[in-house]
């Protein structure tokens, strides 16, 4: 056997020990290098589905049911259009259905969520929200005689793509037999605390207090069921001036005030918007203060 034969017999034998002894005495090491990382249970959330309401009435002799409805984008009151098909077909109906039920009245609560922000003139953006369906229905030709609007909080309400999808119900009622009553009554508050707004003509917006906005809400009800009436708003100005120039401003603030009530529903021809001037004052106009409470628009019933 040549000298290298012999070396590489050696290396050979060597190796095939130190793996018998390594496998035999040493498989401990190797369990004990391999480390496993505790497995921990994935927790998904799941977002809450969006919510949404049907069109649907079962009273007083009418009944119709999709589940299609007025739809709103979040903290808005602008119905999102084009109206479904199905939801269409159901106006039409209840439009019949009123025009030969005079008795009947129809019910329509606005939703909204603590969430949304209320930029209109009304005192919660559901409340809003009635009012655009009625403003719809009115255009479908339902009278608004025929239509109670008002507001309800739901912030079980999810939306969907920002979208709050079917956020109103409605139902069918008799007509109350203390309506014409109640109506006087609220002539009656109108006229004894009419709003009354303060503001620069440069001012670009009016942002009114939750005890105004009710009052919006009051003149928009009246008017919805007493045919004939009309809302007044009169620009008065302090003396500063020219009488001439203060009678123009006057009118100014007056359509200014005229066409944030539009913006909110009040139909234009439900408006007149005239001025006084300065011809008018509640206050001095030696003062400041007094000027600043001659500078006014008053919105009342007439």
């Amino acid at each position: 056997m040549t000298k290298t034969t012999t070396y590489l017999l050696g290396m050979l034998i060597t190796i095939v020990v130190g793996t018998f002894l390594f496998r035999t005495y040493c498989s401990e090491c190797s369990a004990s290098a391999i480390h496993e990382e505790p497995t921990t249970e994935k927790v998904i959330v799941e977002e809450p589905s969006a919510t949404s309401y049907p069109f649907a009435i079962d009273a007083n002799g009418f009944a119709y049911n999709t589940n299609d409805n007025y739809n709103f984008n979040i903290s808005s009151n602008a119905i999102l259009m084009p109206l479904s098909a199905d939801l269409t077909k159901g106006i039409n109906g209840l439009q019949s259905h009123l025009e030969t039920n005079e008795n009947n009245v129809v019910n329509v609560t606005g939703y909204y969520t603590s969430k949304e922000e209320n930029t209109t003139a009304f005192p919660n953006l559901g409340l809003a929200r009635a009012n655009s369906i009625k403003n719809d229905l009115a255009s479908k030709g339902i009278s608004t005689a025929q239509i109670n609007t008002m507001g309800k909080l739901m912030d079980e309400m999810v939306p969907k793509d920002s979208t709050y999808w079917g956020a109103a119900s409605f139902g069918i009622e008799e007509r109350s037999a203390s309506e014409k009553d109640d109506l006087n009554a609220l002539y009656e508050k109108i006229k004894a605390d009419p709003l009354i707004l303060y503001f620069n003509t440069a001012e670009a917006s009016i942002y009114l207090d939750a005890t105004q906005r009710q009052k919006v809400a009051d003149i928009s009800k009246y008017i919805d069921k007493v045919a004939d009436a009309t809302v007044s708003v009169v620009g008065h100005t302090d003396a500063t001036g020219q009488a001439g120039t203060n009678m123009a401003l006057g009118q100014d603030r007056a359509e200014f005030a005229k066409n944030y009530l539009m913006q909110n529903g009040i139909t234009e021809s439900k408006i007149i918007a005239t001025s006084k001037g300065q011809t008018q004052p509640i206050a001095s106009n030696a003062t400041e203060e007094g000027r600043e409470k001659n500078r006014r628009t008053v919105i009342t019933l007439k």
